[in-house]
């Protein structure tokens, strides 16, 4: 045995003070580092701790983040992921091992708010929460209206401006809730649930003002969402600007770009509702205009019908007839004065005579013409007509049947009345038949 193997050693540890040293000093020369790695064996405790491992392409490190760090982080750890840590290197002395002691993490080049933000919407998406078939309408008159926000922020103003300048007798109810910070959420949560539940509400609109997706966050929420979800009245969300996009956006029934646009939805859906009257309306007043224009083209076809021009000559012949011969007695009695002028010296002795004479002369032909108005009337076709009889023509209504023999089986007539006609054909033809025979065969 040499010397140096026989001399006793200066100081022995135990385990347990070797490690004391080794934290001391591994835990003074780290006290905050940031560590870049791939996530893996990730576990998350029923205590809320969270237990993983860093790793690059050589080297591992155990890390451990207790449960008010864990509590903080927005997005979902998955074994894979890319991340950057900030913490202190811890000792765990029951094992002797050394390990990462996480207060923050963050994904590799993505915050880790748009991190949670791209997971909550891919796994609400996956459930079905933005479904199409999901959607609530828009109630077409709505009476009242509820608005979850703050009662202290510009959205509120922007609403209630907007239904007093567009549509003043719409009633607004308001549920004051924080939208932003810590428990905006729930308070948001709670206002959906409370005016959710009231019957009278028709349409309620949730939001607030724009801002930085921080300052959005709450409306990103997954309770939020699904509070908007199972929410039985039809929802529209209105938060930011209309660049800003939330959770809320995608399960809502509606989103408007902003909370006045909100307002402004709500209005149109009782506007188009009116419009809607107003053309059934105009349409109703269109048919009738229609309707009876229709009929006086009737009225004028018939007045026009082919079946009354031949009656209507025969009748502006009478009515010439009547004329002419009105003028020739007037030309006879001015023959007759201009002749009595003439030898007036000679008929003196007979002017009481031919005066008597003419006013006889006058009033018979006063007769004659009375007598010709009273045929012309009896002998008007649409009088007859009117009283139930109707007019045979053949030859394509031109030419009228006047007797049995104008007319043999097989030929085609129109038969017209008063009102409307038909066409028929010839069957059969008894010169013998009439009217006084068949009635005395009834009898």
């Amino acid at each position: 045995m040499s010397e140096s193997d026989s001399q006793a050693p200066e100081h022995i540890f135990s385990v347990h003070e070797l490690t004391q040293h080794i934290k001391n000093q591994l835990e003074s020369a780290f006290p905050r580092i940031w560590v870049e790695g791939e996530i893996s064996n990730f576990h998350r405790h029923h205590s809320g701790h969270l237990y993983f491992t860093l790793k690059d392409e050589k080297s591992q490190l155990r890390a451990v983040m207790f449960r008010g760090a864990a509590s903080r982080i927005r997005f979902e750890i998955e074994d894979g992921m890319q991340v950057i840590s900030r913490g202190k290197i811890n000792v765990y002395e029951p094992r002797g091992e050394y390990q990462l002691l996480s207060e923050l993490i963050e994904p590799k080049g993505k915050g880790a708010l748009q991190m949670a933000f791209e997971q909550l919407k891919a796994k609400l998406q996956k459930e079905g929460l933005f479904n199409a078939a999901h959607k609530k309408s828009l109630p077409l008159f709505p009476k009242k209206v509820g608005v979850v926000t703050s009662p202290r922020g510009a959205a509120i103003i922007d609403i209630i401006r907007t239904f007093e300048r567009r549509f003043g007798r719409t009633h607004i109810i308001i549920y004051p809730a924080r939208v932003q910070g810590e428990g905006a959420a729930e308070e948001i949560v709670e206002g959906l649930d409370y005016l959710g539940g009231q019957t009278d509400i028709d349409v309620i609109i949730v939001g607030r003002g724009g801002g930085s997706m921080e300052d959005l966050w709450a409306f990103n929420e997954e309770i939020v969402a699904r509070a908007v979800f199972r929410c039985p009245i039809p929802v529209i969300s209105a938060v930011g600007h209309e660049v800003d996009f939330t959770i809320t956006d995608f399960v809502s029934d509606i989103r408007a770009s902003t909370p006045s646009a909100a307002a402004e939805m709500v209005i149109e859906s009782e506007q188009s509702f009116l419009d809607r009257i107003e053309n059934l309306q105009n349409r109703l007043i269109h048919s009738l205009k229609y309707g009876v224009q229709e009929k006086k083209n009737e009225v004028l076809g018939l007045v026009h019908h082919h079946a009354f021009q031949n009656f209507k000559m025969k009748l502006l012949n009478l009515e010439q007839r009547v004329d002419d011969l009105d003028m020739r007695s007037w030309d006879r009695l001015r023959r007759l004065q201009h002749r009595l002028m003439e030898g007036r010296s000679r008929a003196d002795l007979y002017l009481e005579k031919l005066t008597a004479k003419m006013n006889a002369r006058l009033q018979g032909w006063k007769g004659v013409w009375e007598k010709f108005a009273v045929a012309l009337d009896g002998a008007s076709p649409l009088a007859i007509l009117k009283k139930g009889y109707a007019v045979c023509m053949k030859n394509g209504g031109l030419k009228p049947v006047r007797g049995i023999r104008d007319i043999a089986v097989e030929d085609k007539v129109t038969v017209s009345f008063f009102q409307g006609e038909f066409h028929c054909r010839v069957q059969d033809v008894d010169p013998l038949a009439s009217i006084e025979r068949r009635l005395k065969q009834g009898k």
